[in-house]
Formats: C-alpha cells, sequence, structure tokens
C-alpha cells in the first residue's frame, strides 16, 4: 500500500512540475506572439509571419492543456488530438502563405528577420530545455515539447533565411523556409494525432 501511495505522490509531483513549467511557457509565447506579431507584416516576411501565428497557437494550446492537465487520459488524448489537427492546418496555411508570396516575388527586410529570429530563437530554446524532461510523456505532454522543439529549429532556418535574403536582395531564402515550418508542423502533426488515436483506443 505504501509503495502505490508513493506511486501516487510521484505522479502528482511530475503534473505540478509540469504545471509550473507550462504556465512560464504560456507567458513567453504569448509575450512572443505580441512582439513577433507587429513586426512580421512590417518586414513582409512569410516565415515570420508563420512563427508569429505558431506562438498564438502555441499559447492557445498551453492554455487548453493547463485546463485539462488533471483529466483523464481519455481528455488528454483528445486535447493532444485537437493540437495535432490544428498543427496541419497552421501547415497548410504557411504552405499557401509562401506560394502567395513567391507569386509576388516579395523581398523581406533581412535585419528585421535576423533580429526578431534571433528573439523567437532564445525563447523557444529556453522553453524547449525546461520542457526536455517530460518529452517522453503522454500524447498531450509530447505535443507540448515536440511543438517547442520544431519552434526552435524554424527560428534558427529564419535567420539563415535573413542572410541568404540580405546577400541575394531575395524573397527565395525567406519562402524556403516557410516551407520548411510547414513541413515540420505537418510531421509533428502525424506523429501527435497518431499517438492521441492510440491512447483513446485503449480508453
Amino acid at each position: 500500500m505504501a509503495c502505490c501511495e508513493h506511486d501516487i505522490d510521484e505522479k502528482e509531483l511530475k503534473v505540478q512540475k509540469f504545471r509550473t513549467v507550462l504556465w512560464i511557457v504560456f507567458s513567453v509565447n504569448l509575450l512572443m506572439f505580441i512582439v513577433e506579431f507587429f513586426t512580421a507584416f512590417f518586414a513582409n516576411s512569410v516565415s515570420l509571419q508563420a512563427d508569429a501565428l505558431d506562438f498564438l497557437a502555441d499559447s492557445i494550446t498551453y492554455g487548453v492543456t493547463l485546463m485539462v492537465l488533471s483529466s483523464s487520459l481519455k481528455v488528454r488524448a483528445r486535447v493532444a488530438m485537437l493540437k495535432g489537427i490544428s498543427m496541419g492546418v497552421l501547415g497548410l496555411w504557411i504552405f499557401a502563405r509562401a506560394f502567395l508570396n513567391m507569386s509576388e516575388d516579395i523581398v523581406p527586410l533581412a535585419a528585421v528577420m535576423g533580429s526578431i529570429g534571433l528573439i523567437a530563437l532564445i525563447a523557444n530554446v529556453f522553453s524547449a530545455l525546461i520542457l526536455f524532461k517530460f518529452r517522453q510523456g503522454d500524447s498531450n505532454m509530447r505535443s507540448i515539447w515536440l511543438c517547442s522543439r520544431n519552434d526552435a529549429i524554424g527560428n534558427l532556418a529564419i535567420m539563415i533565411a535573413a542572410s541568404g535574403v540580405f546577400a541575394l536582395n531575395s524573397g527565395w531564402p525567406d519562402f524556403i523556409v516557410a516551407i520548411l515550418m510547414a513541413s515540420l508542423s505537418s510531421v509533428a502533426s502525424f506523429q501527435i494525432i497518431k499517438q492521441a488515436s492510440s491512447e483513446l483506443a485503449t480508453t
């Protein structure tokens, strides 16, 4: 009996720690959405626009996750399923926006791209590091980790694209990175939906 009680305490402690970390990540993402949203359109960068929307989507995701964190596995899996679907929709939107900007031959502001990309990278690396220990949890926890990991990769790519835009005076590096980000979002969407479906099938 004592072992069972200790096991429950350990699980509750993990949930409490995850909740605290989630509040921190939620605040960081919401702040970054506000910062990036107002600079992305000024810079005419589709990759920054996509990243700003991604910060918003992550903020909503973290907020919803906080509400269901103590719920049953079935409820958490359903939330993860919604997150997976939303990531897939975001990926499709990024694809569409990138092709639209390509057709209009828009050249973004490289300096703004690089600066905001660096700030966003710091925010996402920080989030990914404090979420690292929860990456092997259920589909809900794993989806949070995948979001932060993909965002950090995307920010690195944005900074590389900014250098390319500056060197070539072309929007192509920005378009390529936007498509890369859309691909990452789509792959993560598939992984989350697959795991959530498996959890729903066993509950």
